[in-house]
Order: structure tokens, then sequence, then C-alpha cells
């Protein structure tokens, strides 16, 4: 079963308390109703992705790490430096992605057979979108080791039980410095000798005439490697554990193909990978009657959001034929995945897959998964199978 954060009360089939709430003590307006929550993604204007202005120095990115960051920009920045890297996600670029996944999924999962058990997390739902987005990018995909010992220090800590949140900052801010010189080097590398690969177009790539600078090629591409596998590793375990939990609808999906897109979809609406975004209001507002003042940090959950039962009919119930597109896990508007089309890709690939090879796959009752323990995230560190 999921683990729960003490706050996700929605994961435990209960409403939370108000659409909007302002805790006293962050300074923090909490939105966790569906229209609420559509109506900050959809304006841009007044809900500023821009949250960096309103932290406190301890939790402050310097400017040299969030430079070209497509996620903490607005319109107009936004959508010139998005419209270069749509450039590396067209549909043709991702369906012609379709064997090589499929080759990386066996590959993957023949190195890590060893008997009838195996951590599928470890095994596929996490080398597979690093070593896919790596390629992608023209980096090594070999290097995937290195890059999950770094990610696997953030999505693992609890941010609340932290003593020294300052010295954690300091740590995250050297580890992300780490990951972007070993970028630094391959856009150089790329600006002296181009190649066929994303990253080569981002070097190349010019807005109103300018080319991008460095900083914002190794922030761009830092972005895209991080956040171009955790929602995808997320998902791919994620639904395993809630086909594992829900043995009628996985027969079901099992014997009928054409619902496992809609598995995918359902396990992203139930398991969020990212419970919840944040914003920065730029003007007055109010939100369900709720007054929200300029310069506040608003935070909205998607996982509440997501089981809003008059969207979602029986909310808490797992049902592969809902329509997809009411789900919020994507985002919305300008900050809409631009990943989505490859993720779903990877998801419907692998999860055939582990139909076919393993008719009987579930989870072992002597070792239960272990789940990421940071309320922002809904993942799990660990997700041990048994396989026949």
């Amino acid at each position: 079963m999921f683990e729960t954060h003490e706050q996700h009360v929605w994961m435990r089939g209960e409403v939370p308390p108000a659409k909007v709430r302002y805790d006293e003590e962050t300074r923090i307006h909490h939105v966790y109703g569906y229209d609420d929550a559509l109506a900050v993604m959809m304006d841009p204007a007044t809900f500023s992705s821009n949250s960096q202005r309103l932290m406190p120095t301890k939790f402050k990115f310097a400017t040299e790490l969030t430079d070209g960051n497509m996620v903490r920009l607005d319109p107009p920045e936004h959508t010139q430096l998005r419209s270069i890297v749509n450039r590396g996600f067209t549909p043709r670029m991702i369906d012609n992605l379709d064997g090589r996944i499929e080759s990386l999924t066996h590959e993957l999962l023949d190195e890590a057979e060893d008997g009838d058990r195996m951590d599928l997390v470890e095994a596929l739902a996490y080398p597979l979108p690093v070593i896919v987005i790596a390629e992608m990018l023209g980096v090594p995909g070999s290097d995937r080791v290195w890059f999950k010992q770094l990610m696997t220090k953030h999505l693992n800590s609890d941010k609340d039980a932290l003593e020294d949140v300052a010295a954690a900052m300091e740590q995250r801010v050297a580890d992300i410095q780490q990951l972007r010189a070993y970028l630094a080097e391959h856009t150089a590398e790329r600006r002296r000798t181009p190649r066929e690969d994303l990253l080569t177009a981002l070097v190349q790539a010019e807005v109103d005439g300018d080319r991008l600078t460095d900083a914002q090629v190794v922030n761009f591409a830092n972005l895209l490697l991080i956040a171009g596998h955790v929602t995808t590793a997320s998902m791919l375990a994620n639904t395993v554990l809630a086909l594992d939990i829900n043995p009628v609808q996985a027969k079901r999906i099992r014997e009928d193909r054409e619902l496992v897109p809609g598995a995918i979809e359902e396990s992203l609406r139930m398991y969020p990978p990212f419970q919840r975004i944040i914003r920065a209001t730029m003007v007055d507002t109010e939100l369900s009657g709720h007054k929200i003042p300029k310069d506040r940090l608003v935070s909205v959950w998607i996982g509440a959001a997501n089981r809003e039962e008059r969207i979602f009919a029986d909310p808490h119930s797992f049902d592969p034929t809902r329509d997809y597109k009411l789900h919020l896990s994507w985002g919305h508007g300008v900050h809409f995945c631009l990943g989505t089309p490859l993720s779903r890709l990877e998801g419907r690939i692998a999860q055939n897959i582990l139909f076919d090879r393993y008719p009987e796959l579930r989870t072992d009752p002597e070792r239960p998964p272990v789940s990421q323990p940071s309320p922002d995230f809904t993942g799990l560190q660990s997700l041990p199978v048994i396989l026949r």
C-alpha cells in the first residue's frame, strides 16, 4: 500500500477542511479545490511561477541556478524558451523513440532478473526515463548511477524533519552545481562540435535573434534531465503498485490492453508524482471567497484537486475508463508538461512489457514498498516484486 503523509488527508479518503486555507505560521495560502487549482494554473499574470522572489533567503537559489529555468518563468519569457525545447519534443521525434524504449525496457529487465524477485524501481522505473532523456540530450546514459545519487538526496529527504534547513539547502545547491558543471562540459563540447541531439539544438537556438547563454543552456538541460525522469519514474512504479492494490481492475486491464493508457492516467490522478505546485501572487486576488493579498505564496495541492468528488465520481476508486483529460497531474495552461507524450509512451510500453513477461507479477509481502517521505512527492524509493 501507499504510505500517506499526514498532510495528505485526501489520500486517506478524507475531504480537506476547506477549498482554500491560510497558514498563519508560514503565511502560505493552501489551495485544495479543483476549480481554484485550475484557476491558479490558468492565470500566470495573477499567480506567477517566479515564487523564488518571496522565499526566505535560506530557501533561495542564486540567479545563475535559475536563469533559463522554464518552471520559474512566466510569459512571454516562458513562451520564448518553451518554443525552443518544443523542437526536440515533436510528435515525429517521440514516435521514433518507440523501438528504443521497447528494447531498453527488455534490456533493463534482463539485467535485473535474479531468480523470481527484483526491485522494480531500481530495475526499471528509475533507469528507463533517465537513459531516454539523457540520450535525447546527448549525454551518456551510462552516467545514470551518478544522476540517481544526486536526485535520491532530494527525493528522499523530509523537509519538515530537517534540523538545519540552511545547511540542507547549501548541500542541495552544491549538488546542483556538480550537475551544472557536468552539463557545462557537454555544452562547451557542442559549441565546438555540434551533434544531432537536443543539447546541440539548445546551443544553436535563438530567442529574438540572440543565442542562449551558457547558463541558460545548462539550466535548461538540467531541468530536462531532472524533470524528464522524476515524473515518469514515479508514474511507472506507482502504476504497478496501484494495479497490485486493485487486482480486479488489473485483471481487466491485462486482458484488454486498450485500457493500459487509461490505467496510467488513473494512477497519475490518484497518486500524482508532484503533490503540489507553488505560485506567487502578483496582485490582490480571491479564490472561493478567500482573499489573498499581493506578494503571497500559494500552494496548490494537485493531489487534493484530483480527488474532488464533484469532478471525479467515486474519486478514491481506481477506474481506468475515466476522462483522463480532467486530472491535473500533468499541470495545466502554459506550464502543461511538455514531456507528457514521451512519458505516456514510456509508461504504455513498459506496462505492456511487464504484463507480457510476468503474468503473475505482484508485490513481495515480505518486503513492503518504501515511499518517498517528502510531502511534496508521491513516489517510491523501492518496490520489491515477485515475478513468477
